[in-house]
């Protein structure tokens, strides 16, 4: 998916929600896990229910592998099939594999193989530790987007990310400003947790042309309002991400019907603030 269509779908449906596919096999509502006979089945079947019900009010899905991998290699197949679900009836929808991939080069480039042409996400998420040669792999994928840790949600983020450097620039600026030299704003997104409040700020000093995925709004404290003030451009430049406080707003038989209520209450609350901050 180009950003061109991207930012249509988001002027279209007036919403930049990206919805967090953590169904954690362990919190599936129980009327689900008795439906069916494996973790597995029931995860899948799980998943579609949930993508029907927010499909309408949302432009992206974002499945955390970890939580498939937990399944061993009926997990994998079940991250599989709900990506092909997504794509055959939902073909407008941007799919995220949140996986942190990043490793040396010849690593990297199978990781890009097994995500962009094996499932056929529009997206991965990837760590930037290793620096140029375990990211580049990732790019240069048609239609295909590096989404790259910037400065994320967690209380850990002050161990490494705000370390000053001898110019007394921070690391996780350090890394913006370097990712923008390895590609343009049509290939490269960044992860900027919601918590992060006035900071963006100093991101779209860096970056202003970049998307950024923004998790961390709503279970984690972080707050639309303050991402959007700081943080939306004129075309938006904006996926915020919700799973809990959507695909677990209920644990019983209406878990569908109430998350689709919540992703239909955050699209409300987006489609005000593309109307005060942005020109789409």
């Amino acid at each position: 998916m180009t950003k061109k269509e991207l930012i249509g779908n988001i002027a279209r449906k007036r919403s930049f929600l990206c919805v967090g596919l953590d169904s954690d096999p362990l919190k599936l509502p129980k009327c689900v896990l008795e439906k069916y006979a494996s973790k597995a089945e029931a995860m899948l079947e799980f998943n579609k229910a949930i993508i029907d019900a927010t499909a309408q009010y949302c432009v992206a899905y974002k499945p955390n592998t970890a939580f498939y991998e937990a399944l061993g290699a009926e997990g994998w197949e079940v991250l599989d099939q709900t990506v092909s679900y997504i794509k055959t009836n939902y073909p407008d929808q941007f799919v995220i594999a949140d996986a942190k991939r990043g490793d040396i080069g010849n690593t990297s480039a199978l990781y890009a193989r097994a995500f962009f042409e094996k499932m056929a996400v529009d997206a991965l998420t990837v760590a930037p530790y290793m620096g140029s040669d375990s990211v580049k792999p990732f790019l240069g994928h048609e239609g295909k987007w590096v989404i790259l840790l910037a400065l994320t949600s967690n209380p850990g983020s002050k161990d490494f990310q705000f370390i000053n450097n001898t110019e007394g620039g921070r690391l996780f600026e350090n890394v913006l400003s370097k990712a923008t030299e390895w590609a343009t704003p049509e290939e490269i997104m960044f992860v900027v947790g919601a918590t992060q409040g006035e900071m963006f700020a100093d991101i779209r000093r860096i970056a202003p042309d970049n998307f950024l995925l923004v998790p961390g709004v709503g279970a984690q404290g972080g707050d639309l309002a303050t991402v959007c003030r700081y943080g939306m451009t004129d075309e938006c430049g904006l996926l915020v991400n919700s799973s809990r406080g959507i695909i677990f707003a209920s644990k019983e038989n209406d878990y569908a019907e109430a998350a689709a209520q919540a992703a239909r209450g955050l699209a409300a609350e987006m489609s005000a603030m593309l109307k005060e901050y942005s020109k789409i």
